[in-house]
Formats: C-alpha cells, sequence, structure tokens
C-alpha cells in the first residue's frame, strides 16, 4: 500500500462512510429480523395459528435468524469504527460507547438459540411424537416468548450506548448536533422502555409504547445515513 492509499484509508471522512455503512447493515438486517420477520410468522396469542404460519414460512424464519447474525456482527464492529472517528473527541466517553454496544452482542448471539429452538420443535423428529400437537405449539411459543424476553434485556444495551455516542456527536460538532440530541433522547427512551414494560402490566398495549422509542429510530437512522452520505466535517487546517 502506498503512502497516499493509507492517508485515504485512514481519512476522517473515509472512516465515516464505513461506520455508516456497517450502520445500515445493522438497521436494515435489524428491521428485517426484528420486526418483519415477527410479523409474517407469529400472531399474538394463537399457538397454532403461529406455528402454521412458521411452518409456511419456514425460509422466511430461516433468514430472519441469518439475518440476526449479520446484524449483530456488524453491531459488533460498528462501534470500533465510531470509536477511532470520535476518540480525539472524548476517550472515556468513546470507551464507555464501545463497552455498552460491544456488551450487548453475546447477549443478542445467544437469543437466537431461541429461534433454533423453534426450528428443532417443529423438524419432525421422531423424538417430537412424544409430544401431542398442543404441547408441541406450546413449546414453540415459550421459545418464542424467551426471544422477545432476550431482546428486551439487549434493549437496555442498545439504548445505554446512545447516552455516550450521542454525546459526542453533540460535542464533536463531526455530525449535526440535532442528531447528537436525537441519541441522547434515544437513550432514555429506550430506558423507559425497558422498564416500563417490566414494571408496567399492559405498558406494550398502550399509545406510548410505540413513540417512545421514536427519538432513537429518527436519531439512528439520520446518522447511518449522514455518515454514508455527507460523512463527517473535516476541520479546515491551517
Amino acid at each position: 500500500m502506498n503512502m497516499d492509499s493509507a492517508v485515504t484509508l485512514h481519512h476522517p471522512r473515509t472512516t465515516a462512510r464505513i461506520a455508516g455503512g456497517l450502520y445500515l447493515i445493522v438497521v436494515l438486517a435489524g428491521i428485517f429480523s426484528i420486526a418483519y420477520v415477527p410479523s409474517q410468522t407469529q400472531v399474538a396469542g394463537d399457538a397454532a395459528a403461529t406455528v402454521a404460519k412458521i411452518t409456511a414460512n419456514e425460509g422466511l424464519f430461516r433468514l430472519g435468524i441469518a439475518a440476526g447474525l449479520v446484524c449483530y456482527l456488524a453491531f459488533l464492529l460498528l462501534p470500533l469504527a465510531l470509536y477511532r472517528l470520535l476518540a480525539l473527541h472524548g476517550r472515556t466517553a468513546a470507551t464507555l460507547m464501545v463497552a455498552l454496544a460491544v456488551a450487548s452482542v453475546p447477549l443478542s448471539f445467544f437469543n437466537l438459540l431461541h429461534k433454533l429452538d423453534v426450528l428443532s420443535l417443529l423438524d419432525g423428529a421422531d423424538y417430537l411424537r412424544a409430544f401431542s400437537a398442543d404441547a408441541l405449539n406450546a413449546q414453540v411459543m415459550l421459545a418464542l416468548k424467551g426471544y422477545a424476553n432476550g431482546i428486551l434485556v439487549s434493549k437496555l444495551f442498545w439504548g445505554l450506548w446512545l447516552l455516550p455516542f450521542g454525546w459526542l456527536v453533540f460535542t464533536s460538532r463531526l455530525l449535526p448536533r440535532v442528531l447528537g440530541i436525537l441519541l441522547m433522547l434515544g437513550c432514555l427512551g429506550y430506558v423507559i422502555d425497558v422498564f416500563a414494560r417490566l414494571l408496567v402490566p399492559g405498558f406494550a398495549e398502550t399509545a406510548v409504547a410505540g413513540y417512545i422509542t421514536l427519538p432513537a429510530t429518527l436519531g439512528e437512522i439520520g446518522t447511518c445515513l449522514w455518515l454514508l452520505v455527507m460523512g463527517v466535517r473535516v476541520p479546515m487546517r491551517r
């Protein structure tokens, strides 16, 4: 690699676009795995209908698991790219950002085992004949509930890492400061959402639950697109 190539590779705008690309993978794979696939394969409160939909859409269900793996791999790399971009503007905050983000990754990977358990329960193996249809359906729903509970725990870290990240965006001025504000508000929204679902029965069905993480959504998608398309502001050399 010649000197010009090395300089280009380490340029802040190059790092920003790498981070933006990783962020885009996280966003798209996450939406597909966590939102779209369940909407096509699960029927709330109806075990038999859920099993029927998963069986009819097994390929989609498997794609959802694969997308989850891709999402969490990208999320493992994303904070490292952001650290390289933002550490000069606050090394302590950047380190905390990486620690909180990376802490969620093993939890998220382990949580996908619940979906693999669903496939095992529905693969028609001989030993499953010991279960009645109702018992098998109940086992599938328990596995899916375990997956949902794992997502809830992971969401705490998905929110917490946004606080130091948002602070760095706000103070560094490398990106629009409004994105930093949205990211920090997103942290608050995620934390409230997690503890409200734990402590307030029926919170998930309230109107507030549908909007509490909206700042995080706007902040993360906005930051992703800004990094990917615009890069970062690079101070003029004197």
